[in-house]
């Protein structure tokens, strides 16, 4: 692998943290390696900001300083961003077209999933179970900061993470790749011990509370559901993860 080939993967896998709490919060949790502090440089110095920088400086990150546009366009979000951006290591952080569709290879698709809570607990399923990854759309579901990596218990920069801009455009082009698109939904028909194991497969799980949108139900080769007792009529997105993530061996 050549220098520049090995640069442009280390860059790929990293994550951008903005807001002054998200950063500070950051670099106090030991699991997360920072790479680079990029701060304002019409910062005021206050007590949170001196925190931040003697934190950065004690772990040996580097540190620098931008102009209001050039430091809108690292953190890709000016009005929020409070003048204080931070890039972290994530090596199982991978852009989707990267996944090796293997014949057999499960992997779990978020749709508008947006509890951060909620995606740091199937991420840290998704971590501890045979289940090869996690898809996780960029827009419409909770981004990988400091509440996601604290729920995940710190799976979050362990476990691969393959991301996409929209869940509807990833999941049209997998389906392309002859991956079976799973949709877990009330309106299945079919039981998770009935499928196939011998093909590569997404398991598609939507919102908190809609479920899986209409094209993305469409688009879904088969819906399949979790039989539920005592007039209960849905389980938390997470918990539904972690049944799914775990099919194959309990």
């Amino acid at each position: 692998m050549s220098s520049y080939h090995k640069k442009k993967v280390f860059f790929e896998s990293l994550l951008t943290l903005y807001g002054r709490k998200p950063v500070h919060e950051a670099l106090s949790q030991k699991e997360i390696k920072a790479y680079r502090l990029h701060l304002a440089q019409s910062n005021r110095p206050v007590k949170i900001l001196t925190e931040i920088i003697s934190m950065a400086e004690s772990k040996g990150v580097e540190i620098r300083y931008h102009d209001r546009p050039s430091l809108s366009r690292i953190s890709k979000n000016g009005r929020q961003d409070q003048g204080a951006v931070l890039d972290i290591e994530a090596p199982a952080y991978h852009p989707l077209t990267q996944l090796d569709i293997l014949p057999g290879i499960e992997l779990i698709a978020l749709e508008n999933v947006t509890n951060p809570q909620n995606v740091g607990m199937i991420i840290r399923s998704v971590g501890a179970s045979p289940c090869q990854g996690l898809i996780l759309p960029k827009k419409g579901c909770a981004k990988i900061d400091p509440l996601v990596i604290k729920a995940s218990a710190g799976t979050a920069l362990k476990v691969p993470i393959y991301y996409c801009d929209e869940a509807y455009p990833a999941l049209s082009y997998l389906k392309e790749q002859k991956v079976q698109l799973t949709g877990l939904s009330s309106r299945g028909e079919g039981r998770l011990s009935e499928l196939d194991t011998s093909q590569p497969r997404v398991f598609v799980l939507g919102n908190e509370t809609k479920g899986l949108s209409k094209p993305v139900l469409d688009l879904c080769d088969e819906l399949v559901r979790i039989p539920l007792n005592n007039q209960v009529e849905s389980l938390n997105v997470s918990v539904v993860a972690s049944i799914v993530a775990f099919r194959s061996i309990v």
